[in-house]
């Protein structure tokens, strides 16, 4: 199951990102997981949100340049070496990591989200391997 990710390009100057979130406060849209990765000039702000149909619209009415990405969210256990167990796994077959970033989902579990040079090839080797794959409706506890 593939979610669905926000990608916003960002001029790195004070007050720009507070013009994302009152965007998509504005528009009630909730934030379920982010990133943000940044040069001196300007940043890409990466988002799980729980409309992403709509936070586009919203922010390309905006005037921001926005993309939707495929990546994949994956439940793990939060222990020592759960990270680890997936990319060992990944690795394995050959599958690359673009990118990812992580949420808190509770006391025994995190979120990992991934983008993958493979992502068809990611997902079923992390289903037959018994993963615990999540889709945009409760990707870090919503």
């Amino acid at each position: 199951m593939k979610v669905e990710q926000i990608s916003v390009f960002l001029e790195n100057k004070a007050g720009r990102l507070a013009e994302v979130t009152n965007v998509l406060s504005a528009a009630n849209i909730n934030i379920r997981a982010l990133s943000l990765a940044d040069t001196s000039e300007f940043g890409i702000l990466r988002l799980i949100v729980d409309d992403h149909e709509k936070a586009k619209a919203a922010l390309k009415e905006n005037d921001f340049t926005v993309g939707l990405t495929s990546v994949v969210a994956l439940e793990v256990p939060h222990k020592p070496g759960g990270l680890n167990s997936i990319l060992q796994l990944l690795g394995l077959k050959g599958i690359n990591v673009e990118y990812m970033y992580a949420c808190w989902l509770n006391n025994e579990n995190a979120v990992l989200i991934f983008r993958f040079n493979r992502l068809d090839q990611a997902l079923e080797v992390l289903k037959e391997e018994g993963v615990t794959i999540l889709s945009n409706a409760v990707v870090c506890g919503s």
